[in-house]
């Protein structure tokens, strides 16, 4: 299968080419019981898979892959609503399981029923524990290019969340590209502890490694010393687990040996920047993608990284920033609109939903994103929010939140700030900041950003909370603040 080419590459001898959680499993083996996964799952044209961060979810990915089948991940920690929702929409027709108890759960072949559909409220779907002492060497056809190989679900914050069909095709694509840009290569060692039901963690921290032919170290979770320890010449994190590296200085300058750290699925903060380059000797190389897209906007690693911005467009895509009405904006580093991306590795469209579709994906392939962006005369692109939350229109003036909570992490007594639009009679919107501080007031707050911003950009108002919320992948959950 093309998709996991770099898998034929690993080295059979190599007992680790895939560890999580400490359990490592060879390329070899891995092949096996994926295969064994597949003989179980064969015909299913849609299969579910329980992401949980272990080396059975891995084989049971890879399994359901060979099988031809499109893979839909489940979260882990999915509410009842949320998981019966993935399961039923996305017409899957078997569950496989990979929890703690479920591996040798079969052990004559076949699909276990026994109490599915019941307790928890899922559909009756047949389960499959991956079983890692069973081996197959059945060897299958490769799916086409144009065949789904997976459905992801967005986050749903305007409504039930949606089926993001990615074919082969576009995975692979994605990949590819990544491969040019960070030099990544079968000789790399991939660190990293995310999730494995978001593009971040499994696309690339997964997907990544087997095409590529790397191995991979995946942490379980995403602890400083855990990053510390795993020797890896690769890392991928979001901007929170960076910021807690910085946070324990051994655990960062055990990563100088690294050939490159990545930073992605939010903004990472330019002070956290600035500490893991004096921590680590790295820039870390920020990217921006989305599920319906992959990643798209990268730096590179032959190039030079600027704090605070996502770099070009990879090989093969095009961007546009543009305004309401759907012009280009100047590239003035100043003018802000929403970013729209084409490429190879964009998605085919949102499951059942071409309603849904043909609102994001233009008939001359451009997706409008939703991210409010700015790029400057030499092309370097900014993300400085979502257009729903981040883009705040105040007294006549468009001001991205980012730039503004960029502008108060650069004060030394904010730790955290989150910045948002809230109703004003007279502007229409006020620049609203919530952060947590040390020893440090509403009204210096204000004149701080005034000295580094345009005098408009400053917060009308600070408020300041122990904490911000967050999601699993660590990025501010702002409609919650906008409403309290």
């Amino acid at each position: 299968m093309r998709l996991l080419a770099g898998m034929t590459q690993l080295a059979s001898d190599r007992p680790d080419a895939v560890t999580v959680a400490d359990v490592a499993i060879s390329a070899e083996r891995l092949l096996g019981c994926a295969r064994a996964v597949a003989d179980e799952v064969a015909g299913a044209p849609v299969v579910a898979v329980h992401a949980t961060p272990t080396v059975e979810t891995v084989v049971g990915m890879v399994g359901a892959l060979l099988a031809g089948a499109a893979v839909v991940p489940v979260p882990p920690d999915s509410g009842p609503a949320e998981r019966r929702h993935l399961l039923t929409d996305s017409g899957a027709a078997l569950l496989i399981t990979t929890g703690a108890g479920t591996a040798t759960t079969l052990s004559s072949g076949g699909h276990d029923t026994a109490g599915t559909g019941t307790a928890d409220g899922d559909p009756a779907l047949p389960r499959v524990p991956v079983d890692l002492t069973r081996l197959s060497s059945t060897d299958r056809p490769a799916p086409a290019p144009t065949d789904p190989a997976l459905i992801m679900y967005t986050s749903g914050t305007t409504g039930a969340p949606k089926g993001v069909l990615l074919s082969h095709r576009a995975v692979e694509a994605g990949i590819d590209a990544l491969v040019d840009a960070w030099a990544w290569s079968p000789d790399d060692i991939l660190v990293h502890g995310l999730p494995l039901f978001h593009v971040h963690g499994l696309v690339l921290g997964v997907f990544g490694a087997l095409r590529t032919g790397c191995r991979l170290r995946h942490t379980g979770r995403p602890l400083p010393e855990r990053y510390a320890a795993a020797g890896g010449t690769l890392y991928f994190g979001v901007p929170t687990v960076w910021s807690r590296i910085c946070a324990q200085p051994e655990a960062a300058r055990a990563l100088a040996g690294a050939r490159l750290l990545v930073s992605g699925s939010a903004a990472l903060p330019v002070p956290v920047f600035d500490r893991l380059r004096e921590l680590t000797g790295h820039q870390p190389v920020e990217r921006y993608g989305m599920t319906e897209t992959l990643i798209t906007v990268s730096s590179r690693v032959d190039g030079p990284r600027r704090a605070g911005y996502v770099g070009f467009p990879l090989d093969g895509v095009g961007t546009r920033v543009v305004d309401e009405a759907g012009r280009d904006v100047p590239a003035d580093g100043e003018s802000v609109g929403e970013l729209r991306v084409r490429g190879p590795m964009l998605f085919d469209g949102y499951l059942n939903r071409p309603e849904a579709t043909a609102a994001q994906l233009d008939a001359d392939g451009w997706f409008r994103t939703g991210d409010i962006a700015s790029v400057d005369p030499a092309g370097w692109h900014r993300i400085v929010g979502r257009a729903s939350t981040d883009l705040i229109k105040s007294g006549g003036y468009r001001i991205g939140a980012g730039e503004v909570e960029d502008a108060l992490l650069a004060h030394p007594g904010v730790r955290e700030a989150a910045v948002v639009g809230r109703p004003h009679a007279d502007l229409g919107e006020q620049v609203t900041a919530y952060v947590v501080a040390d020893g440090v007031g509403e009204a210096e707050l204000v004149d701080f950003v005034a000295g580094h911003l345009s005098v408009h950009k400053r917060p009308r108002q600070v408020r300041f909370v122990d904490a911000l919320p967050r999601n699993a992948m660590g990025k501010v959950q702002k409609k919650l603040l906008a409403t309290d």
